[in-house]
Formats: structure tokens, sequence, C-alpha cells
């Protein structure tokens, strides 16, 4: 990939551009993933995609003072982290208890009248997101915007706030009964739920 676009060129070259068939969170099927896990796992890469995110935050703040970086857990964690470092903020995030809502735990709070962005690796429905920024904004927090790695809804997924990517892709996805890969016998894989075989 050209130099000239230093994110995909870290998921070609780390491997993270996987094609195949796979069911995607959001129930959707598509022939197209990104694992930013194998990108993230390269602090050089974390590193310097948090600092483009936290310079794009910077932008958008203004004259304000980020306090807060949140992350839902787990994919936000290691890009809300650096983030949060290259802003110099304080970093949390959350989990999703046994009823499936997503809560802050581990004795993470937040005060009325901060101020915090929040950050994901991939947002595809941007549903996570969502419901981050609304636990936040539910304790009296200014929530000046949110970011991503990779938009893979074409800019369509909606967060109620600001928003920014480093990447904004239009990847197919298909309901499954329209799935033509389903049709044609392909087996179909939950990202994440593969065994790791080492490299040879």
């Amino acid at each position: 990939m050209p130099d000239a676009d230093p994110i995909l060129s870290a998921f070609h070259e780390t491997g993270a551009y996987l094609r195949g068939h796979f069911r995607l969170t959001s129930g959707l099927h598509s022939p197209e993933y990104l694992q930013c896990a194998l990108v993230l796992q390269h602090p050089r890469h974390a590193e310097r995609f948090g600092e483009m995110l936290a310079a794009e935050f910077r932008r958008m703040a203004g004259m304000v003072t980020i306090g807060i970086v949140a992350s839902p857990a787990i994919g936000g964690l290691i890009i809300g982290h650096e983030v949060a470092r290259a802003l110099g903020a304080r970093f949390i995030f959350t989990e999703r208890d046994a009823a499936g809502k997503m809560v802050l735990r581990r004795g993470f709070s937040v005060s009325a009248g901060e101020t915090a962005v929040v950050v994901e690796d991939v947002v595809t429905t941007g549903g996570s997101l969502r419901e981050v920024v609304e636990i936040l904004e539910g304790a009296g927090v200014r929530v000046i915007a949110a970011g991503s790695i990779i938009d893979r809804s074409g800019g369509a997924a909606g967060l109620g706030v600001p928003r920014v990517a480093l990447k904004t892709l239009e990847v197919v996805a298909y309901r499954e009964e329209d799935c033509p890969m389903c049709r044609a016998g392909s087996p179909v894989v939950k990202p994440g739920s593969r065994p790791v075989h080492a490299a040879n």
C-alpha cells in the first residue's frame, strides 16, 4: 500500500485486513474484516494512531481541555489509552454487566462538568460508542466528540456527538438471508472465535 495511506498500510503490513466470510457483531455477514488487535499489538502503530486521533480531538476541542478519554471494552482499550496518553488525560473504560448493559466498573467515576472524548477501534453501527456517550452525558460530563481508527459504516453510523475516524470505509455487508457466500456454501467465521496458530 502507498505511504500516503498510513492507516491501511499498517493493516496490510500486519495481516490485519482479513478476507473471507465473517459474521460481524451486528449479525451481518461480510467478505472483509479489519482486525485492529493485529495492528495494535505493535506499540509503534498504537502510539501513532493515538497521536493522530488526539490531534483531531484537540482541533475539535479548541481551547477546551479534554480531561477524560473513555472507551468500551475490549476493542477500545489500547487505542483509548494511547489517545489519553497523547492528550495528557486520564483513561477509563466501560464493560457490559451480566444483563448486557454497558456500565462503569472497577472504581471508575466521573463528575458533572468534566470534559471527555470517547474512542473505539472500529465503528460498524456505532452502538457501543453511543452507549458510552450516554453514560457520560447522564453523569453530566460534556462529551466533545467520539472517534475511531476505522469507520466501516461509510460515515452513516450516528453517535449523537461530532466524530472523527482515521479511515472511513464502505465495506459491503449482507443480512444472513441475503448473503451470497452462505448460498455458495462458504463457512462463516465469527472474528475472534478462531484459534490462534503460530506462524511458521
